[in-house]
This record gives C-alpha cells, sequence and structure tokens, in this order.
C-alpha cells in the first residue's frame, strides 16, 4: 500500500500531515465498533441503521487516515483514501461513497431512500474496513 497519493493530496491542501494519535484513534475506533454494533439491531428503523453504519463507516476511515498521520475535514475523501490507507478496492470504497450521497440527500435535501440491500453492503464493507483497521496494531510514535 503506498501513501505517495496521500503526500500528494497534502502537497495540494487536500489533506494534513498530522502525527497520529493512540488515544484519538482508539476512540475512533470504539465509536465505530459501538455504532456498528447498534447498527444490527432489528428493532430500528432501516433509516435508523444506516446512520449508524455510515457512522461506522466514518469514523474507521478516519481512524485509518489518523493511523498514518493524515487528517481530512471532507468525508468523501475520507472514504476515497481508503483504497490507500487499507487496500479497499475500489467497488468496495464505491459502496461507501454510494452511501455517503444518499446520508447527503437525508442531510440537505430530507430525502433517504435505503434499500435493505444498500443497507447490508454498507455494513459488510463496514465491517471489512473494521478488521483491517484493527490489524493495524499502535499507532507509530513519531
Amino acid at each position: 500500500m503506498t501513501l505517495e497519493k496521500l503526500d500528494n493530496l497534502v502537497k495540494i491542501k487536500q489533506l494534513k500531515a498530522e502525527p497520529p494519535d493512540q488515544n484519538e484513534f482508539d476512540g475512533m475506533l470504539n465509536s465505530a465498533k459501538r455504532r456498528l454494533q447498534d447498527s444490527r439491531l432489528e428493532n430500528l428503523s432501516e433509516d435508523s441503521q444506516f446512520a449508524l453504519a455510515y457512522g461506522a463507516a466514518h469514523a474507521l476511515a478516519l481512524a485509518a487516515m489518523r493511523w498514518h498521520g493524515y487528517r481530512s475535514d471532507n468525508r468523501y475523501l475520507v472514504f476515497q483514501c481508503l483504497q490507500h490507507t487499507v487496500g479497499l478496492g475500489n467497488a468496495k470504497w464505491r459502496v461507501l461513497d454510494k452511501c455517503h450521497k444518499q446520508r447527503n440527500l437525508a442531510e440537505y435535501e430530507g430525502h433517504l431512500e435505503i434499500t435493505p440491500q444498500l443497507l447490508e453492503e454498507l455494513i459488510i464493507v463496514t465491517e471489512e474496513v473494521l478488521k483491517f483497521v484493527e490489524a493495524f496494531g499502535p499507532v507509530k510514535s513519531v
């Protein structure tokens, strides 16, 4: 996995280089685990399950980025960078991109259209990202 592309994003000010912090990483990882677990609760509406799973995916993508020493304020970019931070395949981060677009429609236009299939794909991809992020181990000291 090459981080050259992330360094290039720093050069054009799309990302910031910032030393990783173990407490921040652990907080993001723990938050993601709780949200992902709660997203599987069957008594919740699909909208709520989606919001929780999406939040978990975003927290994991941020954690992966922070573990490598980068920060972004752009949700879309955090998901797109998963191909570099955890080696996630294009088809899988595009599921997260589709979910990001659905989340934006809900947030900014009040229109949320979640299919059971999209929710299932979101949870499956998020579980995969969780495995990658958990395998990182402690953040590297600078």
